[in-house]
């Protein structure tokens, strides 16, 4: 005889796993549907967990059972299966959201259309680094639901949010929320409506108060936009690549300058020179860090010292190698145009670009201007080159259009000189070729350093 469940969690990955264990362990009955196949690993948990589930198909029957619906964040609020719950009452959550009501600290929340990672990793490094215990979950690491289930005892945690976890939040409630910046990015999944995307960014501070902080790119216009539409209680503090009169922080060519009220002066200025991220929108990440990481009990020393020891993780602008003078970079993490525009932006030598995949109706005229500037040869990568190749065409010198890793590599190797950069920075996804960004990253890694350690 089948149990009806208590809580039903749609989708077996990573965010739905931590879900069932954080689940399991308050004693709920959970079952646990999946429309595709569970992988190995998490079939084998469920199993030793003693956990009902089910692939490949949803019974909604079952499912509509259920008190609580725990939604993955990879799962479109469209889907039937979802739709169906809410026809019945069902309330339908985000893993985040579920985590977040049985953690008892405080939150750093970070999201945006680009930089959350590097953003959330900078942060859990400055606070570590200074000896604050924090916690690391959400989009990067484990998901926030697993590290709640697995004790979650650290006082704050970090926690990179996506737009896709931020759409089923409803009392989350970070004490200092980012949003970064908000370009177009899975508009597919908001009808096409920009401000349907932005305004899932903007709940992250929906139940901010006035003892809480809000740090935002004061020139992103999707922000300025979202700033129109909804009122944010927490205290403002800026980012900006100008001057600031009031609290914030900016940079200039040679320092970031972070202005608090609690700083000794109001404010402490740090040289740009010798800090390991470059690159303005790097220079973006490292302020909004920076400034929750002052907020949460760091002096200025600790800061600074943190800054010039961070390591970036892999696909974010990672060197990977130098052949016969030319310097290979892999940036595999840039899935769309905005994130392209920030590498381009940064570099300073002639580049051979590497760029193509399942393109999400791409607006290249961001940077074809930067494009006209830096790039010397484009090289596309990917099933479908037409809308690169078409848009391209006579504003880059030279365009390549290849099917395969291997073909692209061996293209951007013969149009390179010594003193060029062979940028992969693909503004695309990567489902044409490879499993996902991080896939296509090690690949060209691993090609790079075959390539160098079998040269003559």
């Amino acid at each position: 005889m089948m149990i009806s469940p208590s809580v039903v969690i749609i989708g077996a990955a990573e965010s739905g796993i931590g879900a069932v264990l954080l689940a399991k362990r308050l004693g709920h009955q959970v079952f646990v549907s999946d429309g595709g196949k569970i992988k190995t690993d998490y079939r084998e948990l469920l199993q030793s967990q003693g956990i009902d589930f089910e692939e490949s198909g949803h019974s909604l029957h079952r499912l509509g059972e259920a008190s609580l619906c725990i939604k993955s964040p990879g799962v479109a609020n469209e889907a039937e299966v979802i739709t169906a719950l809410k026809q019945k009452g069902i309330p339908v959550i985000s893993e985040i959201e579920f985590a977040a009501t049985q953690f008892q600290g405080k939150s750093i929340g970070i999201t945006g259309s680009n930089g959350k990672t590097t953003t959330t990793l900078l942060t859990h490094h400055l606070l570590s680094e200074a000896g604050i215990s924090a916690g690391l979950a959400g989009n990067v690491g484990k998901s926030f639901a697993a590290a709640i289930a697995e004790g979650g005892s650290e006082p704050i945690y970090v926690l990179e949010v996506s737009s896709f976890q931020l759409d089923d939040c409803y009392t989350f409630h970070p004490h200092i929320a980012m949003i970064l910046n908000i370009t177009p990015d899975h508009l597919d999944r908001y009808g096409y409506v920009f401000e349907r995307y932005a305004d899932a960014k903007f709940r992250i501070v929906q139940n901010s108060n006035e003892e809480d902080y809000f740090i935002y790119h004061k020139e992103n216009p999707g922000i300025k936009e979202g700033l129109k539409r909804h009122q944010v209680k927490a205290r403002h503090l800026p980012l900006s690549l100008f001057p600031l009169e009031g609290e914030g922080a900016w940079c200039d060519h040679s320092h970031l300058h972070f202005q608090l009220d609690s700083l000794p002066g109001g404010l402490i200025s740090i040289p740009y020179e010798g800090l390991p991220l470059e690159g303005q929108h790097n220079q973006l990440n490292m302020m909004a860090a920076g400034l929750a990481a002052l907020l949460s009990g760091l002096n200025p020393d600790q800061l600074k010292f943190g800054l010039k020891n961070f390591k970036n993780a892999p696909h974010r602008m990672e060197p990977v190698g130098e052949l016969n003078g030319v310097s290979y970079v892999n940036d595999s993490k840039a899935t769309n145009v905005d994130s392209v525009f920030y590498a381009l932006g940064s570099m300073k030598k002639p580049v051979v670009w590497i760029a193509g995949g399942v393109d999400k109706g791409n607006d290249y005229s961001q940077i074809e201007a930067l494009v006209k500037d830096k790039v010397k040869a484009l090289v596309c990568m990917g099933t479908k080159n037409e809308p690169l190749i078409s848009y391209f065409s006579g504003k880059v010198p030279t365009i390549k259009s290849t099917a395969s890793l291997a073909e692209a590599l061996t293209n951007a190797h013969a149009l390179a000189a010594p003193g060029d950069i062979v940028l992969l920075s693909p503004a695309c996804a990567s489902f044409d070729l490879f499993k996902n960004y991080e896939d296509r990253g090690d690949q060209f890694r691993a090609a790079v350093q075959s390539m160098i350690q079998s040269a003559p």
